[in-house]
């Protein structure tokens, strides 16, 4: 049996996902959907198969065909899942609701906002480690120094700089991080599995899906906070499709949602987005995103 070769070019969203927002082209062309680019909302936006939207180079730079193989088995039981949802009888099979708050979990952890918040941690933990080293061990980092360089490291800016190389090089970040997203990932799915599952439909409209997707979020009022951490968050959500959206919640139960609703929720979408959102071509939704684009907040996190 061949090993598995390592992928550079990693789908954040699940191209199952993506391809429910497509739609034939003409002519028996391939199926294709919208993507927009916030950081350029007034530019022409073309049709792409899901093969060329939603994806990182290297987001798991090492050891990526262990972790994909990971999500592969999540993604694996999704169609059926979502046939059930599209039949109205998203409940009917145990099975179904464990694979939809699955891809949920999968979808929060393997994600830019999880990176960023990733390397956050670390860097963070870098700097306290590095303080705290050279207070209890300077004559010990400066034998180290001599030994690798043959410099001897007199002033505190110089073993500071050392002290951090040294500590870049035995935590590894990119092993960490393969580490972290993998064991991560497994508690968000123990977590998820402790919740109800709701599936959302629009009254009317359409739901569009971001390149962050799945969001923790309280509403509070006219208020809607996104992006802490899921323990404080009153559910998490995750649009599957033009018509139908996950949230984890107190029961399993379909939720049907006015126009003002999906509003919001699309709009959350926008400006959760790194830097694209995607839309079923006949959504009609590009002017709502090109004005939802131009309310982005630059830090906070309340629509």
């Amino acid at each position: 049996m061949g090993t598995a070769q390592p992928t550079s070019r990693q789908h954040l969203i699940s191209q199952v996902l993506l391809k429910e927002f497509t739609m034939p082209e003409p002519k028996g062309g391939s199926r294709q959907l919208l993507p927009f680019d916030l950081h350029n909302p007034q530019r022409v936006h073309k049709r792409m198969p899901t093969s060329r939207c939603g994806w990182v180079e290297n987001f798991v730079a090492v050891d990526s065909p262990s972790v994909e193989a990971l999500w592969g088995d999540v993604e694996r039981r999704v169609p059926a899942a979502l046939a059930a949802v599209h039949a109205g009888t998203p409940f009917a099979d145990p099975r179904h609701v464990a694979v939809l708050r699955d891809l949920i979990a999968l979808h929060y952890i393997r994600s830019l906002h999880y990176r960023d918040a990733h390397t956050g941690a670390v860097e963070r933990a870098r700097t306290r480690l590095a303080a705290k080293v050279i207070t209890q061990y300077p004559e010990q980092l400066r034998l180290e120094a001599l030994r690798e360089t043959g410099l001897y490291l007199s002033g505190p800016a110089a073993l500071g700089a050392s002290t951090q190389r040294l500590i870049e090089r035995s935590t590894e970040s990119d092993k960490l991080f393969r580490t972290c997203i993998e064991d991560d990932f497994l508690k968000m799915r123990d977590l998820a599995s402790t919740r109800r599952l709701e599936v959302i439909t629009p009254e009317t409209g359409q739901f569009l899906i971001g390149d962050n997707p799945a969001l923790p979020l309280c509403a509070k009022g006219n208020r809607t906070i996104y992006g802490m951490p899921f323990e404080d968050a009153q559910t998490l959500l995750l649009p599957i499709s033009p018509r139908h959206m996950l949230s984890l919640g107190t029961e399993d139960v379909r939720l049907t949602v006015p126009q003002s609703f999906v509003d919001r929720l699309n709009a959350v979408q926008v400006h959760a987005a790194h830097r694209y959102v995607y839309l079923h071509p006949e959504s009609d939704l590009g002017p709502f995103v090109e004005r939802a684009a131009q309310r982005r907040p630059a830090g906070d996190r309340t629509t």
